[in-house]
């Protein structure tokens, strides 16, 4: 049985870099902000370290992404109770539209942060292997 495709990270890197800047975010602002002024911490901190970013990025069929990171990983940023199946749905559209690979979804509510890898789920091998 062939497993190399579960040993390979997309964006390794600056996945780890994104992840890096939100942990500092939920340090500083705590869990009780609003996901706006988390989206604004995250747009300084995008600038600062000087990576190419759009923010409310149009993805097609009117969907917008909070972030589209170096036109690699999108993140979707949340700041609420719980993250359920319909915020993965979301994320699941929005790499399908814009044919993107990773989304990061992060709920700064948490009490302890814990952002989600969700990689795009190619439907016609999802077909092919029901068939």
């Amino acid at each position: 049985m062939n497993t190399n495709y579960t040993n390979k990270l997309i964006y390794p890197e600056l996945s780890y870099i994104l992840t890096g800047v939100c942990f500092d975010i939920h340090n500083s602002q705590g869990r009780f902000a609003r996901e706006k002024q988390y989206c604004d911490l995250m747009e300084q901190k995008l600038k600062e370290l000087k990576i190419n970013y759009n923010r409310e990025y149009n993805v097609g069929d009117g969907n917008f992404v909070d972030f589209l990171v170096d036109d690699k990983i999108i993140v979707e940023a949340k700041a609420k109770r719980l993250i359920g199946k319909e915020d993965f749905y979301q994320l699941q559209r929005y790499l399908q539209s814009s044919k993107k690979q990773l989304g990061l979804l992060v709920n700064f509510r948490n009490r302890y942060l814990k952002p989600i890898r969700i990689i795009r789920i190619d439907t016609n091998a999802k077909k092919k292997f029901i068939n």
